[in-house]
């Protein structure tokens, strides 16, 4: 099977949803088995700026740090594990995702923060939560606080100047002047 090639040190917006709609996280700890793989999978391949999971599809701010050429093969590795941990753990069989990931080139600066926003405020936009601030497995709150992550923190907020300015870009988003086909 022929990919297509990820450009190295590009960055890109990956996603998928459910096949048929359906929840890829059926329960709590099968998000945090989602970051794991991702960790595992991703992280020695890609430097991971963004992500949010939801119920039925998730959302990948990521930038190639591998070769061209096996950077679709690492995701697709990625999304593999965790399709087999699922279809096994819930007794299912047949595809969990809807298609291959799907991805769009981020060719500048400032496409690069709308999106990484758009990703953070996913959650709201679909109804999930009130106040995207409050959702649980979006990486905006990783850099709200000072844990350790694989997330490129500082690379990101220097995107945006500073934290302060990152949240305030967050917080006054519109979402009508950022269209796009990411649904």
């Amino acid at each position: 099977m022929g990919y297509e090639i990820l450009e190295e040190d590009c960055f890109y917006h990956i996603y998928n949803r459910g096949n048929n709609k359906e929840d890829l996280f059926k329960r709590e700890e099968n998000y945090y088995y989602f970051l794991k793989l991702m960790q595992k999978h991703l992280v020695p391949h890609f430097n991971v700026f963004a992500y949010v999971l939801m119920p039925n599809h998730f959302h990948l701010i990521l930038q190639v740090a591998c070769e061209s050429s096996i950077a679709p093969q690492k995701l697709s590795n990625f999304f593999n594990a965790y399709s087999k941990a699922i279809n096994k753990a819930f007794f299912r069989t047949g595809s969990l995702f809807q298609k291959p990931f799907q991805r769009k080139k981020i060719n500048d600066e400032n496409y690069l923060r709308n999106t990484i926003i758009y990703v953070h405020l996913n959650p709201q936009n679909h109804g999930f939560v009130d106040n995207f601030e409050k959702y649980k497995f979006s990486s905006f709150q990783i850099y709200k606080n000072e844990e350790q992550t694989f997330l490129c923190k500082g690379q990101t907020i220097e995107l945006f100047d500073d934290l302060e300015n990152f949240i305030c870009c967050h917080r006054t988003f519109n979402n009508e002047n950022f269209k796009d086909d990411f649904n």
